[in-house]
């Protein structure tokens, strides 16, 4: 099947643009048809090119939302009309949209369910976002530990048992992340139907799934599984401008109110019109074309796997009938560097030479990025890369491993919020044992604390970011970011 042919043919089936039924992108297009001076920020008056042009290479097609987008007062109401087709888009009662990533969302969610000292149900999958957000907010943690799928050592979301043992603790929300970084789902309904039972709303950060709930070989999305919150980005499993990103909710259970209030104390007031008018866009792309366009990639990612996988005999990748229905993102491709007996990290470093970039790699997993904006020819040139590649640094299979990320049972010494606020000391790494961590450190990507702040720097956790590091991870966020020291608190 020529996926890319079919794309061409249906692109020519759509002659009416998407501006048409996308009000921020038109505004984003018609500021530079209309052209005229502008005596308002931002500074460079998309005129840089006359000073230097690598300069304005980068920032002469940038307007803001005020003075561009809209007039500076608003007058014409077109971001708000944009949100609002979004929200009947995903059939949410509220939608924003943010340029400040999912990062931000989860921000504004977070301030605005409760007070300092109250407690959430999270998943210690969270994204570093999360956590951050909890400082922010005050608010405590109730940890809640991934099941892990035997045969991978993946995790594979929060089991219902683990949601009821966290019930017990009263807390006034849950905070999960769906999909997961390898893209792993939990069983949302009966979640959803266990916190809504005692009013707890449930929020989900669904940075990697913008995509779902639109073509029916994809899992629903969570607000069709009947979550209160979806924050996702538009930029990572969809089309959209490099940190923009969509926070969707229901009313029931969220105080929207507060969440408006939350959401603009912690975005920035000069937003900026490229990210904004790319979420519209995308999300009349997703309304028009979306299923076609996601029927595509699914094809692709199934071709490509497919003749990759025909070259080894252990199964190198996962797919989505090796979990339960609907709890696997089918376009994910995760290729299990153990089966080949290989390092990830290796194997990226030799794609690298290529100029081909992935998205994570560590010593058992590599992450490849598939969106609907890939081609067929895209998915062919990385086979042709790769499949030589794996030949070469195949060996003896090595038993699969639960990464570090996946496997740390936190050990609490004092509140995030303390930690953060503490005095502190930088101690030698073979003296941190037993301290408690002032610093978030999470091998990037996925992002997922290894230790966060107030808990207790174990040997299982300094050991373990050592042998990470050395087989070629990045260690984030830490203050010392050799490891040979660790910020403590006194």
């Amino acid at each position: 099947m020529n996926v890319d042919v079919n794309r061409r043919e249906a692109d020519s089936e759509h002659k009416e643009p998407l501006r048409s039924h996308a009000p921020l992108l038109d505004a984003y297009l018609k500021y530079f048809e209309r052209g005229g001076p502008a005596f308002t920020i931002p500074g460079h008056k998309q005129k840089a090119h006359k000073l230097d042009a690598g300069l304005g290479a980068v920032v002469d097609r940038d307007i803001p939302l005020y003075g561009g987008l809209d007039e500076i007062k608003l007058t014409h109401g077109t971001l708000k009309r944009a949100e609002q087709m979004a929200a009947e888009y995903w059939r949410a009662d509220y939608a924003r949209f943010s340029t400040g990533g999912s990062t931000h969302a989860n921000q504004a969610i977070i301030l605005a369910l409760g007070q300092p000292g109250q407690k959430v149900a999270v998943s210690r999958t969270a994204h570093r976002s999360v956590l951050s957000a909890l400082v922010l907010a005050g608010l405590e943690p109730i940890w809640m530990t991934p099941e892990i799928d035997p045969v991978t050592g993946f995790p594979i979301g929060i089991g219902l048992r683990e949601i009821q043992r966290a019930l017990k603790e009263n807390p006034i929300a849950i905070l999960l992340t769906e999909p997961g970084y390898l893209g792993t789902m939990s069983e949302l309904g009966p979640i959803v139907a266990a916190a809504h039972a005692q009013s707890i709303p449930v929020v989900i950060d669904a940075a990697w799934g913008g995509h779902f709930g639109i073509n029916n070989k994809f899992p629903r999305n969570c607000l069709q599984l009947g979550a209160d919150v979806l924050v996702t980005s538009i930029h990572k499993a969809l089309p959209g401008y490099s940190a923009s990103a969509l926070l969707l909710a229901q009313g029931k259970y969220i105080d929207l109110a507060r969440v408006e209030q939350s959401f603009e104390t912690t975005h920035t007031t000069s937003p900026a019109g490229a990210p904004l008018a790319s979420i519209d866009g995308v999300r009349a792309l997703l309304s028009l074309r979306g299923k076609e366009l996601l029927e595509n990639l699914l094809q692709n990612v199934d071709d490509f796997k497919a003749r990759i996988q025909s070259h080894f005999q252990l199964p190198i990748f996962l797919y989505a009938s090796d979990f339960p229905a609907g709890r696997f993102d089918p376009t994910k491709i995760v290729l299990r560097a153990n089966q080949l007996g290989a390092s990830g990290v290796d194997i990226e470093n030799e794609l690298v030479r290529f100029g081909i970039r992935v998205e994570m790699a560590d010593r058992d997993t590599m992450v490849f990025l598939a969106t609907i904006a890939d081609t067929s020819d895209d998915f062919a040139l990385l086979a042709d890369r790769l499949i030589p590649i794996l030949q070469k640094l195949q060996k003896e299979p090595r038993p699969s491993a639960t990464a570090l990320s996946w496997s740390v049972v936190p050990q609490v010494g004092t509140t995030m919020r303390n930690a953060y606020f503490a005095q502190t000391e930088m101690v030698a790494a073979d003296k941190a044992t037993g301290r408690i961590s002032a610093d978030l450190i999470a091998p990037y990507p996925p992002g997922v604390a290894v230790i966060a702040p107030g808990e207790v720097l174990t040997e299982q956790i300094v050991v373990g970011l050592a042998a990470a590091q050395a087989a070629g991870v990045r260690i984030a966020y830490a203050t010392d970011t050799s490891l040979a020291t660790y910020r403590v608190i006194l």
